[in-house]
């Protein structure tokens, strides 16, 4: 994952995961997506370095930092209302479906767990499937839809210059990558 983007997860575990750990003293954390590819170095396991966590890492491939392998696309490898926190970063502009992971992620979130998501809001097709980009707005119409509570939500959208920026006006220098990021909060158990 690029750099804005690990750093928009830091800020998500800084704010909403005390390093003391919860009263069960381990977190079950449960992270979508975990793959690393290429020369990717970032993991979020690495960011949680220091924390009391019980780490499960999982993909629809298998590599690097994944502990399953999920069989079918839309379901998380986990029992339901069995994770402190599910974290999903850089994943869902690839997914095809993502109100299906959405409520997946509900589904194995406990009562009061949380979901911290990264995704971008702008930014050239990358890697073979690039499918979604994202916006605050659209962040907490899923957390309506998976029946979360929404947190937070926050886009690094560059200065405005008093003009729109489409893709065109938009370079490299200027920001181009917009990472877009969610907290959002179980509210009850749900049935699996």
């Amino acid at each position: 994952m690029h750099r804005s983007a690990y750093e928009q997860m830091e800020l998500c575990i800084r704010e909403y995961l005390p390093a003391e750990g919860p009263a069960s003293g381990t977190y079950r954390v449960v992270d979508l997506g975990s793959r690393i590819s290429g020369k990717q170095t970032r993991t979020h396991r690495a960011l949680l370095a220091g924390h009391p966590i019980d780490y499960f890492g999982v993909d629809v491939q298998d590599g690097p930092n994944v502990d399953a392998v999920m069989k079918k696309p839309y379901r998380i490898p986990a029992r339901s209302n069995s994770a402190d926190v599910v974290l999903s970063g850089q994943a869902f502009e690839h997914i095809p479906f993502f109100w299906a992971s959405m409520l997946e992620i509900a589904r194995v979130l406990k009562p009061g767990g949380h979901a911290f998501i990264t995704a971008p809001s702008r930014g050239h097709v990358h890697d073979a499937q690039d499918c979604w980009r994202y916006y605050p707005d659209g962040f907490r119409a899923l957390a309506a839809h998976s029946r979360l509570e929404l947190r937070e939500a926050y886009t690094d959208f560059p200065p405005r210059k008093g003009i729109w920026h489409d893709y065109r006006a938009i370079d490299k220098k200027a920001a181009y990558w917009g990472t877009r990021w969610g907290c959002s909060a179980s509210r009850r158990a749900i049935p699996g």
